[in-house]
């Protein structure tokens, strides 16, 4: 398998997409975060002293899909079109679950940026409820749809296209 971040030497490149056609591209991304009833409960009934948390990590997502190319070495800096932020909360289990959607027009897919909105969208949850449950744990991060360009359409448990 050829990785496309190193050269011909095994030196580390940023890709170059200068010939690559511009396509409608869109990723989505999932993770969890679990926690204490009463950190949960606290959110729920925006009893939080740092403020409306789901307000807030969402912020912090969108914030962290358009800037994803600072954070992260050989990402390509787009210009993104649509960035969503939901939040599903479980009573039964204290958790939530943040999906993430990405969109852009572009020559580079957004599955870097969806997985790290997602990313930061749980460690805002953890950052605002530490205080509460500093036990709290974050799994699950993954990409589960990525589509647009000339490796296909990807959706996990799916058909996977070219990887």
């Amino acid at each position: 398998m050829d990785f496309t971040h190193l050269d011909k030497d095994g030196k580390v490149v940023m890709v170059d997409v200068g010939d690559k056609a511009i396509t409608q591209r869109l990723a989505r991304a999932k993770g969890k975060i679990h926690m204490s009833k009463k950190a949960f409960d606290a959110i729920k009934n925006d009893g939080i002293k740092k403020g409306n948390v789901l307000a807030t990590a969402k912020i912090a997502g969108i914030m962290a899909a358009k800037n994803t190319s600072s954070v992260i070495p050989l990402c390509h800096p787009l210009p993104i079109e649509h960035v969503s932020i939901d939040f599903f909360p479980d009573e039964v289990s204290s958790s939530i679950e943040v999906h993430t959607s990405v969109r852009v027009s572009g020559k580079t897919g957004v599955e870097m940026e969806a997985i790290h909105a997602t990313s930061i969208a749980l460690l805002t949850i953890y950052d605002m409820c530490k205080a509460i449950d500093r036990a709290m744990t974050i799994d699950g991060i993954q990409l589960i749809e990525k589509s647009g360009g000339k490796s296909g359409h990807f959706i996990r448990g799916g058909p996977r296209g070219k990887e």
